[in-house]
């Protein structure tokens, strides 16, 4: 019998003890909690191997045990462990104790974990109710993280198997949060779609400027095949910023660069007085985003919105001028989920979108199922920029977008839409051959968009218009007749029984 956990195993482990906070603490806040403890219990267990195999090689030699842990990915002081809180857990200030133990974490990783546990507060009143129900329920919660499924020494799991319940337990919250959970989640089978759409290769910097929990970076990665890459990313909201940090780490990606910032109004990723560029930028930036700071858009320092600035009740041509000002000239790639105002709003957004089509770089124009997300029920679309369709690049002379509706292509779920791995293929195949198929992809040449007025709406493009099979009316009627004589011949039976048991009817 193998001492190894499954993914299943971990998974449903972890969620359990979620039943701590559930009916107590919103899902949007109780995620922090887990995900915390998570990330202490995986460091506590991953530090905890190490050292006894570092004892096992070198006995007594306390000093050269030092030198070796002190080349760890991380540093856990001594009485920050999850098992020292474990063995507190009925201290009267647990709360404030593992408030500590994180602070003295992070202290002594400042490089990689600053300000990442400043957002959450295990002694909160507010959160967690008062102290004999705060530490009621922080006593369950450490002991559920020390039952057996949740040993994560690396001897009994891998780091995928870690960082995938990261992002499953993600995935979760974002269920119970419902449309608060726009913030910090995208549906991983359009994570899938979107990071292989621009085909990171080895080499690459990846920057998502709209980043929420980083599990998008995080696909896109994997997507290299090798370690030959660089992430980059931005995030609003602290403690989403601080669930992507940590996201980072259990994946293995300490190097990624992830900055807390506003990426519209004071962006973090820049060098100088310019903002850096990249190979290729990925993002499922919040829909329609009101008062994004477009009265300050016109004395943008980076000039970002020369195309023409967005107007202020909706941000998403303020995000999609952000990111392919960001992807590197002749070269760069961009993939950005929106909604399907984008295609066809008039306007400010009109005149960016005719702009941003005369300059060539639209590439393919891709229609995804509604009720996908948990933010909306909306249909969206994924817009494509290629920046190697400039003149220089190498697909200069690619002047055609390529349109796809893919909007049928899904399973019902139980509150959600699912694109399977079929699905999602289908779109990648079509994509990268660039084929026509009827009802289903169609290449519009710049003549067509014009005659159009650089209005995208993909049913322009598409006519996805299903005939419906004629109907025999006179086959119907007699269907009809046919099933209201056994309706009758049924009701007639009925009363026979009901006047047998004495029911005057």
């Amino acid at each position: 019998m193998t001492d190894r956990l499954t993914q299943q195993q971990v998974n449903q482990t972890a969620w359990a003890a979620c039943d701590t906070f559930r009916g107590v603490v919103d899902a949007g806040q109780y995620k922090d909690y887990i995900l915390v403890m998570l990330f202490l219990k995986y460091i506590s267990d991953l530090w905890d191997d190490h050292l006894k195999t570092y004892r096992q090689q070198f006995g007594d030699d306390e000093i050269r045990i030092r030198r070796r842990l002190e080349r760890e990915r991380f540093v856990l002081p001594e009485g920050a462990s999850f098992y020292d809180l474990y063995e507190q857990r009925n201290a009267a200030n647990i709360g404030e104790l593992i408030n500590i133990a994180l602070e003295r974490v992070e202290d002594a990783n400042r490089a990689k974990l600053d300000g990442v546990f400043r957002n959450i507060d295990f002694n909160s009143e507010a959160n967690l109710g008062r102290a004999k129900d705060r530490n009621r329920r922080l006593k369950n919660l450490l002991e559920d993280f020390a039952k057996p499924a949740l040993d994560l020494r690396p001897s009994r799991v891998t780091e995928d198997i870690i960082g995938e319940c990261y992002i499953y337990l993600i995935s979760r919250f974002a269920s119970d949060a419902g449309k608060k959970a726009g913030e910090f989640y995208t549906p991983a089978a359009v994570s899938r779609l979107l990071a292989r759409l621009v085909a990171p290769k080895a080499g690459d910097t990846i920057c998502d400027p709209a980043c929420g929990s980083g599990s998008l970076l995080i696909r896109a990665a994997e997507e290299v095949g090798s370690d030959n890459f660089a992430l980059y990313g931005q995030e609003v909201n602290g403690a989403t910023w601080a669930l992507a940090r940590m996201n980072m780490f259990l994946h293995s990606k300490d190097a990624a660069r992830v900055e807390w910032c506003d990426t519209l109004n004071s962006p973090s990723l820049v060098e100088g007085d310019h903002l850096m560029k990249f190979d290729v930028v990925v993002a499922n930036p919040p829909f329609s985003l009101d008062k994004w700071g477009a009265e300050n858009a016109t004395d943008d320092q980076y000039g970002r919105y020369w195309r023409g600035v967005p107007p202020k009740s909706k941000a998403d041509y303020a995000f999609i001028t952000h990111m392919v000002e960001t992807a590197k000239r002749q070269s760069g790639r961009v993939a950005v989920i929106v909604p399907h105002g984008v295609l066809f709003r008039g306007g400010a957004e009109g005149e960016i979108r005719k702009r941003l089509i005369q300059q060539n770089i639209l590439d393919a124009v891709i229609g995804l199922p509604a009720n996908l997300f948990t933010t909306t029920g909306i249909p969206v679309a994924i817009l494509i920029f290629d920046r190697s369709r400039e003149e220089g690049g190498v697909n200069e002379s690619r002047t055609d977008v390529l349109f796809i509706d893919a909007s049928k292509d899904f399973v019902t779920g139980k509150t959600q839409n699912v694109m399977q791995d079929e699905h999602v293929a289908k779109i990648l195949e079509t994509f990268r051959d660039r084929t026509e198929v009827e009802k289903y992809s169609h290449r519009a040449s710049p003549e067509e968009i014009a005659e159009n007025e650089f209005n995208l709406n993909i049913p322009r493009y598409i006519d996805a218009f299903e005939v419906e099979e004629e109907v025999d009316i006179a086959v119907l009627q007699s269907e009809i007749v046919k099933i209201e004589g056994e309706l009758a011949d049924v009701r007639k039976r009925m009363t026979g029984y009901l006047r047998e048991l004495g029911i005057d009817v």
